[in-house]
């Protein structure tokens, strides 16, 4: 099931420039406030969202014949939470941010990187073929999914920053799109987005009511982590 979408460019623009509003004032200090991802403190967060645009950042420059094996959607069925190897990423990302003893040169890093990203999904053909993780997708769908996981990741790291801003509509609505295709049908209709993106990736677990309106499909969640 591919996300309807006509302008992914458009979409990682917006979900890219409100993870660097959040992140362009931080100090030292804040970076050390936790956040929803387990084990991560806000630098530990920073240097894995920064991973992920250099990887988008390869993928864009990295051609790949057709056909497509995943698309904006299918892509996140190979990443399921509590699984070892989530749990050694998370140490990874841990030992690596902290060898930045300035989380300014972390900052700046991620914030460059992030606006060379947005460069390179305003030059790409959305069609194109690329390849990432061992998956083909179009290029549309992969700058998609850099947005759903910026978000994502977003919504994670102003746990501990009640006064950052919060994430851009687009990208919510990119979360939205990519869960109800891969839970098949639409969100209970009360649910917010953040919400929603915190029971469907596991952060937050479904309550008696939830599971009881969702029915066989409380079965699906989490959805991807």
């Amino acid at each position: 099931m591919t996300i309807e979408h006509t302008t992914p460019a458009r979409t990682l623009r917006a979900a890219y420039g409100a993870a660097a509003a959040a992140v362009a004032d931080l100090g030292d200090e804040e970076s050390w406030l936790p956040t929803d991802c387990t084990g991560w403190a806000v630098r530990d967060l920073v240097f894995h969202c920064l991973q992920d645009a250099q990887r988008g950042l390869v993928a864009l420059h990295t051609p790949a014949d057709g056909p497509a094996d995943r698309d904006a959607v299918t892509y996140w069925q190979d990443w399921r939470p509590n699984t070892t190897g989530a749990a050694n990423g998370r140490r990874w990302a841990r030992v690596n941010a902290s060898m930045f003893l300035d989380f300014g040169q972390l900052r700046g890093l991620y914030l460059e990187t992030l606006a060379a990203v947005v460069h390179a999904a305003r030059a790409a053909d959305p069609a194109r073929h690329v390849t990432t993780q061992g998956h083909v997708l179009t290029a549309g769908d992969l700058i998609t999914t850099l947005a759903v996981e910026a978000t994502i990741h977003h919504l994670d790291l102003t746990t501990g920053l009640p006064h950052a801003p919060g994430p851009a509509p687009e990208g919510l609505a990119a979360v939205r799109a990519t869960m109800d295709g891969l839970l098949g049908r639409p969100a209970l209709p009360e649910w917010g987005d953040a919400h929603y993106a915190r029971v469907g990736t596991g952060r937050a677990a479904l309550t008696g009511a939830e599971r009881a309106a969702l029915g066989a499909a409380a079965d699906r969640f989490p959805l991807f982590g």
